[in-house]
C-alpha cells in the first residue's frame, strides 16, 4: 500500500477494487464465453478481433484486480484499454463528452483503474499478503 493510506482508506479501496474488478471481469466473461447475457448477436466475440482482445484484458485483468494480484500493472493496462475504448468506440458515437456519447462507464473504469495503478491494491489483496510475508522474512 502506497502513500500512507489510513487503515479505513485501505479497506475502502480494497473493497472497491474487489467490487469494480468483479464488474470488469463480468464484461470479459460476456465477450469470451457468452456468460451473463453474452455479447452481440453471436453471444461471444471473435477471439482474434479487437473485442476478443478487450475480452481477454477484461477477463484476466478483472480477475487479477479482484484478487489484488499484480494490481498495479493489471490496473494500468486496464486503464489504458478503457481509454482506448473511450476514444475508439464512444467519441465517434457522439462527441467528446461522456453524457453525449454513452461513455460514462468506460470513463469511470479508466480513472478508477488509473487510481489503483497509482495507489496499489489497498487491503484484502494477495499483493499485500506477499509484501507482508517478504517484510517478515527480511526483518
Amino acid at each position: 500500500m502506497k502513500y500512507g493510506l489510513t487503515p479505513l482508506q485501505a479497506k475502502v479501496l480494497g473493497i472497491s477494487r474487489i467490487a469494480i474488478g468483479f464488474l470488469f471481469w463480468v464484461h470479459g466473461a460476456q465477450k469470451l464465453f457468452g456468460w451473463f447475457g453474452g455479447f452481440g448477436e453471436a453471444g461471444t466475440a471473435e477471439l482474434m478481433s479487437r473485442f476478443g482482445a478487450a475480452g481477454l484484458i477484461e477477463f484476466f485483468g478483472g480477475l487479477l484486480i479482484m484478487l489484488g494480484l499484480f494490481t498495479v500493472p493489471a490496473a494500468f493496462i486496464a486503464s489504458g484499454q478503457m481509454a482506448v475504448a473511450y476514444f475508439w468506440m464512444h467519441v465517434p458515437r457522439g462527441g467528446l463528452f461522456p453524457w453525449e456519447n454513452g461513455g460514462e462507464k468506460v470513463a469511470f473504469y479508466t480513472f478508477f483503474f488509473l487510481l489503483l495503478a497509482a495507489l496499489g491494491a489497498g487491503a484484502f489483496s494477495i499483493d499485500g499478503a506477499m509484501r507482508r510475508r517478504k517484510e517478515e522474512a527480511s526483518g
